[in-house]
């Protein structure tokens, strides 16, 4: 058998993306809640919670009266409740005492196969989208599913 030569492949030759390839990825921009709920570190922690539960989240961002984000309070800042009262007393205490300040954020022209990354090492269920240093949505694992299904 000397000299095979293979069939043309159908197949066009790969070559690496093009700026007009990464243009086309899906972005933060495509799927973000530009409608988000937000909470004052000055709330009383029973209303956030009664916020949070009346707008069917499991979180929401913290914003100072400029519109700053200062930190995130979740369904799991908010177990604590349970476990600072005394003798079973409602805790009090306001946004601040509880929210995380720690947040992950992302800016709106971020891919959603690095925000996917995002969530597969945070844990979080909903990433604030920052554009110069203000809040202007949310992105949630469930766009990143939104993503997954249109874009494969």
């Amino acid at each position: 058998m000397a000299d095979e030569k293979k069939p043309p492949s159908s197949a066009p030759p790969k070559r690496a993306p093009s700026r007009d390839d990464l243009k086309k990825l899906p972005t933060a921009r495509d799927y973000m809640d530009t409608a988000v709920p937000t909470l004052l570190p000055q709330m009383e922690i029973s209303e956030a919670v009664d916020f949070l539960l009346q707008h069917r989240r499991t979180g929401a961002p913290v914003v100072d009266d400029d519109g700053e984000l200062v930190g995130i309070l979740t369904e799991f800042d908010c177990l604590r409740l349970m476990t600072t009262g005394a003798d079973h007393d409602e805790a009090t205490g306001v946004v601040a005492d509880f929210m995380s300040t720690d947040v992950v954020t992302i800016e709106p022209g971020m891919d959603m196969f690095y925000v996917a990354g995002l969530f597969l090492r945070h844990h979080f269920r909903r990433l604030p989208v920052l554009y110069e240093g203000k809040l202007v949505g949310a992105i949630t694992r469930f766009d990143v599913l939104r993503a997954i299904s249109l874009h494969s």
